[in-house]
């Protein structure tokens, strides 16, 4: 499967969730049925993977990605109204 091929597929399985369960439940909720539905299609999945920080060759901290798809796909779930600047920094970075 190529890369966008992966995308598409994954994109479909939010919506199915998304379709399936609605607005207004906590992010938990959403990043298992999601984990589970990719899991269902095929995806290996990661849960809450531990992911070090490093800084000038050094473990600063840590942090833990949502869901990790292929070990290659990072998904970082928000249940919220809309997102804001911060969220796209935290997964930039």
């Amino acid at each position: 499967m190529t890369e966008k091929e992966e995308v598409d597929e994954i994109l479909k399985a939010f919506y199915e969730v998304y379709n399936t369960l609605g607005y207004g439940f906590l992010e938990r909720v959403y990043q298992n049925a999601l984990y589970f539905e990719l899991i269902n299609r095929g995806f290996t999945c990661e849960a809450q993977k531990k992911i070090e920080v490093c800084y000038k060759g050094r473990v600063v901290g840590e942090y833990y990605a949502d869901i990790v798809v292929d070990q290659n796909i990072i998904l970082e779930l928000k249940a919220a109204e809309s997102l804001c600047p911060e969220h796209e920094y935290q997964l930039i970075n």
